[in-house]
């Protein structure tokens, strides 16, 4: 730490960079100092102690300064991002960075009040206003699909704060990161603290991809406090994030961005000369509206494809490109459908197709079908929600339902996709205009609740419902008395069936009448 003292960096700076570097090399705590935190006003206090630093260390850096003009520097041992002047000094620049970052992460709000959409979150009473207002950051879950902001929301809240400066901010990911990494910014946060100098914010992208073990390591530095934690993730905490996680964080929910949201900020990136496309590149306002209603409200995916559609017509028409529809077309490849077959919209999507079935509404069962298939569904899982459905919500009241799902399944496994998609809506609709009962599905239900109760104590099976294929079986009374209906229908009638304790119980509410019907037409059958 010294010696990046010496070069002029603060202490703060220091210990920042040999953290994220992993503290073993000078020259890769410099290279990111000076990649991540370089500005033109700390360059110009910098360069000269740096310089010195240069030529008076030959074991860390080759010297790439020297009074002798003619000398050039080594491009084994340059700093990256420097440049080098007609006097051979090193001069600090991100906008080679820049340039090869996507126009998303060009284009990320540096403020809360940058932020699009989520308002529900941002609105000038709610508790992350409060929060910043009152520079007293809780720790935060943020959970929303992808593009929507939760990164960008993170980041903003130290920026939007009084005091920036009272708050480090240390970025992981969990696909790449691990404990390790965590218990190393948690030992710099305490070191920080301890100092009193700042308070480090730990944020995490992807939580949800740590596992138990893994998540369990942020309790006690959050009891503690020794740092603030802010959460991403895009799957339900719920399933994917320990409860005792969840009791020391807000769980903040994100939506999908509305389309005018996803307008503002490709009008945003087009008109920024400094971060946005290019100003030789033109955009037809019919290619900012596709982009914006066929990305499914993730901003990343509409400004990335917008970055690729400005690449595609310079490439075609040279400076003076514009951007159109076919080329944004051509970008997208086709509309962005946001599906997961393992996560929340697996469920809440078959969760919408069954119950508007239930409800009888074909056309949004069809719709919602469509949703499944487009979005990569297996067809054969969906053929058997519909088995299940033809008994749990039509059952006694169209028993050929069951017939319908069962060959709808078969079918579609002998066809498979796209064949199948047509049997598969033939069959929905079907079910969804059938009459609906759930008198079987309450049935069984109830009489499973009796048994798991030990209602009646599950005594044994009456006497005479018993099978007497012996005679030993004969003699103690298996089979007697009983009364074989076909041969005695109205003494049958009265004859009992439920063990004594539960003769008053009745679980299959359906009226005579229509017990009756179903039963002739059986027999018709």
């Amino acid at each position: 730490m010294e010696q990046l003292v010496s070069m002029g960096f603060s202490s703060d700076l220091a210990a920042e960079a040999l953290t994220a570097t992993g503290g073993d090399s000078i020259q890769r705590a410099t290279d990111w100092i000076l990649s991540h935190r370089s500005s033109p006003q700390s360059t110009a206090t910098l360069q000269p102690k740096l310089d010195r630093f240069l030529r008076l260390n030959p074991k860390t850096l080759s010297p790439v300064v020297g009074d002798d003009s003619s000398k050039r520097p080594n491009p084994e041992t340059q700093i990256p991002g420097a440049a080098i002047d007609s006097n051979k000094r090193p001069k600090l620049s991100s906008s080679r960075h820049r340039q090869h970052q996507p126009l998303s992460e060009r284009m990320r709000p540096r403020t809360l009040d940058d932020v699009v959409g989520q308002d529900h979150l941002l609105s000038p009473a709610s508790l992350l206003r409060s929060a910043v207002e009152s520079n007293r950051l809780p720790s935060i879950v943020f959970w929303g699909p992808p593009g929507t902001g939760k990164t960008s929301i993170a980041k903003s809240l130290i920026n939007s704060s009084k005091d920036p400066s009272l708050y480090r901010f240390v970025s992981l990911s969990a696909v790449t990161s691990g404990v390790k990494d965590v218990r190393d910014a948690v030992e710099s946060a305490k070191r920080l603290n301890l100092e009193g100098k700042k308070r480090t914010v730990l944020f995490m992208d992807e939580v949800h991809r740590f596992n138990k073990s893994q998540q369990d390591s942020f309790l006690p530095v959050i009891e503690d406090g020794s740092i603030l934690f802010i959460g991403a993730t895009t799957e339900n905490p719920s399933f994917h994030l320990i409860t005792p996680l969840l009791s020391r964080c807000r769980v903040l929910t994100l939506n999908p961005l509305k389309p005018n949201h996803v307008e503002t900020l490709l009008r945003r990136a087009v008109d920024d000369s400094e971060r946005g496309l290019s100003n030789s590149v033109e955009v037809d306002d019919s290619v900012i509206v596709f982009l914006a209603n066929n990305c499914d409200g993730d901003a990343r995916v509409a400004l990335n494809a917008l970055e690729i559609s400005a690449t595609m017509a310079t490439a075609r028409a040279g400076s003076e490109a514009v951007v159109s529809i076919d080329d944004a077309k051509e970008a997208l490849q086709c509309k962005h459908l946001a599906y997961d077959k393992a996560g929340d919209q697996h469920y809440n999507l078959i969760s919408a197709l069954h119950k508007s079935m239930r409800g009888g509404d074909a056309n949004a069962a069809i719709y919602w079908l469509a949703r499944m298939l487009e979005g990569g569904e297996e067809p054969l899982y969906i053929a058997r929600r519909l088995i299940r459905f033809a008994s749990e919500d039509i059952g006694l009241a169209d028993p050929s339902a069951l017939t319908q799902a069962v060959a709808c399944y078969q079918a579609s496994h002998f066809l498979g996709m796209p064949e199948c998609n047509v049997i598969l809506a033939q069959c929905t609709a079907y079910l969804a205009l059938a009459p609906k009962s759930v008198a079987v599905y309450r049935a069984i239900g109830a009489a499973q609740k009796v048994v798991k109760d030990s209602v009646g104590q599950n005594e044994g099976v009456p006497l005479h419902l018993r099978n007497a294929p012996t005679k030993l079986m004969k003699e103690l009374g298996y089979g007697k008395e009983y009364i074989y209906p076909p041969d005695d229908p109205s003494s049958a009638a009265a004859q009992t069936y439920l063990p004594p304790s539960l003769l008053h119980y009745k679980f299959l509410e359906w009226p005579h009448g229509a017990s009756g019907d179903l039963q002739d037409q059986e027999h018709k059958l």
